[in-house]
């Protein structure tokens, strides 16, 4: 049987997908900040819900990876009202949170292998990311191609995630 938590971390990581990747595309400032302080609470809420259920399960390795999650997106979360160029280095900070931790949460086989790819490419385009901003490279959270093309894949796993939690036990 499917706990209410499942259904609030799937809801978490709906609302973060939907309002994150929405905020990459809006024009006003204001609603782009507004969008993503939903988005980074939604998955905040989220992943501490599900690094408590993979721990609960014994998966320390996915565990240990949402708990990075977390980790990540508050710093995104701190920078956020801080506008695009401000937030540059909590923004860098927390790509590379999310890069650690879509490896940890994609390493083991608990997961879908299209998810554990999905979240690989993911894990690769914001390292890629982050190496580029680190060695001068002047992008924002907005940039295109990257670190825009890892959205998408982030998205695709938290789909498979929700997919997971929802999913009618056999």
């Amino acid at each position: 049987m499917r706990s209410i938590l499942d259904t609030v971390a799937a809801i978490g990581l709906a609302i973060g997908g939907a309002f994150g990747l929405a905020g990459t595309f809006v024009a006003s400032a204001e609603l782009r900040e507004t969008l993503w302080a939903f988005d980074g609470v939604a998955l905040v809420v989220a992943t501490a819900l599900l690094t408590m259920k993979y721990q609960r399960l014994g998966n320390d390795c996915v565990a240990a990876g949402f708990l990075t999650f977390v980790a990540g997106e508050s710093l995104l979360l701190s920078g956020n009202a801080a506008g695009l160029e401000a937030s540059v280095p909590s923004y860098v900070g927390g790509i590379s949170l999310w890069a650690a931790a879509l490896v940890l949460i994609s390493a083991p086989n608990t997961f879908a292998l299209w998810m554990r790819l999905t979240g690989f490419i993911a894990a690769v385009l914001f390292a890629v990311s982050v190496g580029m901003v680190l060695w001068g490279a002047p992008l924002l959270p907005t940039s295109s191609p990257l670190p825009a093309a890892g959205y998408p894949f982030l998205v695709l796993t938290f789909i498979g995630w929700i997919w997971t939690l929802m999913k009618p036990e056999r």
